[in-house]
């Protein structure tokens, strides 16, 4: 079994897998890894970093300098290949045509999904962000505890690789120890930070992001992932052995050739190809799940865009991971007699409460930083350092005007040097030939820019729903998008510009942002982080939810939805891993039903 062609495909398989990114890749590891059949429908090309990754090339190596087009919206060495905000031929609809209520939806369409793209920042939710309700009565409580994930966190963090430290902050849960690897230094701009904060009581500690500072313990880890399991954990070790350390090249971004960070395409599908128990289908974009006589799951039917034909795969259980846009939108088109407004859609709420993080950002100029002798800080490709939410006390005590709080992300150092103009307009005004170049190594690592990321309150004027005339190139209805930012995030951002203000000054240094700008004028568009969860929520009551504590489709329940569809919530925690925490779960449990002839 390995990447096939649709017409390649069994007559069935155990289970059917839509999406190939954190959710999916988590499924296809461990259901393979205990031995089940399993297809995976990708619904962009294939891809292996090892041997298709931009990632030792050079800013003047690469056309345009790296500059985004419309067909590489992230830069040539990014590897998001066919994919981005805008796709050709699989358009989405808005609802308002105003830019603030607009939701801008990324869609990677390559093997591994967001996977290849994403920043790595490998943050636990804690336990208040598993019942939020309780604490403050805003919007959902997850139906699960942190207790009852936690086990699955640490699973993922040994087999994925996450550095970082314990410092035992509320609600910023720890490893257990030997679990987290060690983090690299931090950068120069992030020492001087952190200096500089202290006073105002801002911690600033190491990140915990998915990239090998080390090899894993391939002699060690693997039988603690699949105890009593010999032959899973020799493909395990394996794989392990093939993944080498981070030596701070490149760009996380551009994909690893060395499989240094996590990516689903070098740490979850190689193991379960090897398995010999998963075939992946690319240019598989699926449709509709399909059902039997008996109600339950059968299959997926897809379109093979490289013939433009309807195919399909029978499967005793589905699992969509296609992301939460992706899976509403699989949802909503599976309509039959039984389901005439899509699968799980009986209460109306498939499409409900998308959310996104929270973004908004402020840059700014740090003399203490200018004129610094040359030194390399590539690191890893992103920040080394962040800030952990610190105000829950204060908000507790209602001392803040919104309910929920926020991490922080930095840049500010001297990664290399590309091609175009590193001074802006105002600091390089009247600079010519040898002033410009002394003017461009004085400046050269002085800026620096912090970003919100915050949680998002589901809210009912964000949803997601099938547009009634739109189709994409094979037919198929496409998503036309609602969005509304409350006066929650708004005035997290609000806080978030004063205290990135007061931090800047701290350091010296003077604020660069235009005059005037407002909490509304910073908020990042729905969408533009990339951190879309919900619109299938899972829940305790069938009348209230979509999908059960255990990933499945209430009404459905050989069909589970394990990307971040089901999230109830968005914490200020990236998503990702709490992904394939769940995911793990969810497999761990599909495992057990089919021992007991249950799929």
């Amino acid at each position: 079994m390995a990447i096939i062609e649709s017409s390649q495909s069994q007559p069935e398989y155990d289970v059917a897998i839509v999406g190939s990114g954190a959710g999916g890749g988590q499924m296809a590891y461990t259901l393979t890894l205990a031995g089940l059949k399993c297809v995976m429908l990708e619904a962009g090309r294939s891809y292996d970093p090892p041997t298709q990754t931009a990632m030792f090339h050079r800013p003047e190596q690469t056309p345009l300098l790296g500059t985004p087009t419309p067909d590489k919206q992230m830069g040539f060495t990014d590897a998001t290949v066919n994919g981005g905000w805008e796709i050709p031929d699989e358009p989405y609809t808005q609802a308002s045509d105003k830019p603030e209520e607009q939701f801008q939806w990324w869609r990677p369409r390559m093997l591994g999904g967001r996977t290849n793209h994403w920043g790595r920042m490998s943050l636990r939710n804690g336990p208040y962000d598993f019942k939020p309700r309780s604490r403050d009565g805003l919007g959902f409580d997850w139906p699960v505890s942190y207790d009852e994930v936690e086990p699955y966190y640490t699973k993922v963090e040994m087999l994925i690789g996450v550095f970082g430290t314990n410092e035992g902050l509320e609600n910023n849960p720890d490893s257990p120890a030997g679990v987290l690897l060690p983090p690299p230094k931090a950068r120069i701009a992030e020492l001087y930070l952190q200096k500089s904060v202290k006073p105002l009581g801002i911690p600033v500690i190491p990140i915990h992001r998915a990239v090998l500072t080390r090899p894993l313990d391939a002699d060690t880890i693997p039988a603690k992932l699949h105890p009593g399991n010999e032959w899973a954990q020799k493909i395990v070790a394996d794989s392990m052995r093939a993944r080498a350390a981070c030596f701070w090249a490149t760009d996380c971004h551009r994909g690893c050739s060395i499989r240094a960070n996590y990516q689903s395409t070098t740490v979850h599908l190689p193991p379960a190809l090897a398995t010999g128990n998963l075939d992946i289908i690319p240019n598989a974009h699926a449709r509709e799940v399909t059902l039997g006589k008996d109600g339950k799951a059968n299959g997926v039917l897809y379109i093979d865009k490289t013939t433009g034909k309807e195919a399909r795969v029978k499967a005793k259980a589905v699992v969509l991971a296609a992301s939460s846009g992706e899976t509403v939108r699989i949802l909503l088109n599976s309509k039959s007699a039984a389901f005439p407004q899509g699968i799980g859609n009986g209460n109306g709420l498939v499409g409900k409460y998308i959310m996104d993080s929270v973004g908004g950002s402020v840059g700014g100029q740090i003399p203490a930083l200018e004129n610094l002798p040359p030194h390399n800080e590539d690191g890893t490709g992103g920040p080394h350092s962040y800030i952990p939410w610190w105000l829950y006390q204060e908000q507790a005590a209602g001392k803040l005007n919104f309910p929920r709080g926020y991490h922080v992300e930095s840049n500010g150092s001297r990664p290399m040097p590309g091609g175009r103009n590193p001074l802006s307009e105002d600091l390089a005004r009247g600079a010519y030939g040898t002033k410009f170049k002394e003017e461009a190594r004085r400046y050269f690592g002085s800026f620096v820019g912090y970003t919100v990321r915050g949680e998002m309150i589901p809210n009912e004027n964000s949803f997601a729903e099938l547009d009634p005339q739109v189709k994409d190139k094979w037919g198929i209805p496409v998503l036309r998008w609602h969005w509304r930012w409350s006066d929650h995030e708004v005035n997290m951002v609000e806080h978030g510009i004063k205290t990135f203000s007061a931090m800047i000054e701290a350091m010296g240094g003077k604020v660069r942002m235009r005059k005037g700008s407002t909490a509304k004028d910073v908020i990042d568009q729905g969408g533009r982080v990339i951190h879309e969860v919900g619109g299938a929520l899972m829940g305790e009551d069938p009348k209230k939810s979509v999908c059960n504590a255990w990933n499945q489709v209430w009404d459905v329940k050989n069909l589970l939805l394990c990307d971040g569809s089901p999230f109830p919530s968005n914490a200020d925690k990236n998503p990702t891993l709490t992904i394939m925490a769940m995911a793990w779960r969810a497999a761990d449990h599909l495992v057990e039903e089919a021992k007991k002839g249950n799929l």
